[in-house]
């Protein structure tokens, strides 16, 4: 059974699971689906196409589902999709997509989203990603599984975040960070590989010392982008644990549009 603060607003059309809990003077509008166990604190707004998961925890004061902080919106029926067991803090903006994006913003499962965090129109965050207090992420921004922003931190528009990167406190990225590596500053500037978060989520060392491998040969051997590349796919055809890491390295850069840090 659903537990509903007698001051919150649910408004016709909302769609609530069992076992939801909206705290006291909260918001709910009227094309909001939220799944079971998930719980709303006080003051929060949930709007907009909004579809939220099971087993979410959504602080107080969150905005969710907001309007795009883009000039060309005009109303459109854009989503926001969220996934399962996520947390996510007090005072969190979230915002649903554009039509001139995919017309969608998501959010993986079981990400830990801190206070003050804003992602923007049609980002994409995958899972298991933690963005610290304050992470500010523009529109269209992708962040892959596993990764970490750091709190304070200024992501420009259209810039992806690898997966199991790390980008520190309070740092300005305005191009990607590949896959496994760890950047800060400002401007952002590549730091080695997150070499404890990979061992915490069970690299294998062969794995790990391939990447190294994959990071010198991309940042530390004078060597062009495109020289680089040939290299780590030499590399990538070790025939070793750390074949399949290279090779999403090797992707990830081939998809880069606004290039990567370096």
């Amino acid at each position: 059974m659903s537990r509903i603060h007698p001051t919150a607003i649910i408004e016709s059309g909302a769609e609530l699971a069992d076992e939801v809990e909206i705290g006291p003077y909260a918001i709910v509008g009227p094309n909001v689906t939220i799944g079971a166990g998930t719980v709303i604190g006080s003051h929060s707004v949930i709007e907009g196409h909004t579809t939220i998961g099971a087993a979410n925890r959504i602080g107080h004061y969150a905005s969710i589902g907001g309007r795009p902080q883009d000039m060309k919106y005009q109303g459109e029926p854009t989503r926001l999709v969220i996934g399962d067991r996520n947390t996510i803090r007090e005072f969190t903006t979230i915002h649903t997509g554009t039509v001139q994006d995919g017309g969608v913003t998501t959010i993986g499962d079981d990400n830990w989203i801190m206070a003050y965090v804003h992602i923007g129109h049609d980002c994409h965050v995958g899972s298991n990603t933690i963005l610290s207090s304050n992470a500010q992420m523009a529109g269209h921004v992708i962040v892959g599984d596993w990764a970490i922003v750091g709190g304070m931190s200024g992501v420009h528009q259209f810039v992806r975040i690898g997966e199991h990167s790390m980008l520190g406190g309070a740092s300005a990225l305005v191009q990607d960070i590949p896959p496994f590596v760890i950047a800060a500053g400002n401007k952002a500037e590549p730091h080695g590989i997150n070499v404890e978060g990979l061992r915490r989520r069970g690299f294998s060392a062969d794995a790990i010392s391939a990447l190294r491998g994959a990071y010198r040969l991309l940042y530390k051997n004078g060597l062009s982008l495109e020289e680089a590349k040939t290299q780590l796919g030499e590399l990538a055809a070790a025939g070793g644990d750390g074949d399949e890491h290279v090779r999403k390295l090797i992707a990830f850069i081939d998809a880069s549009q606004r290039g990567i840090i370096r």
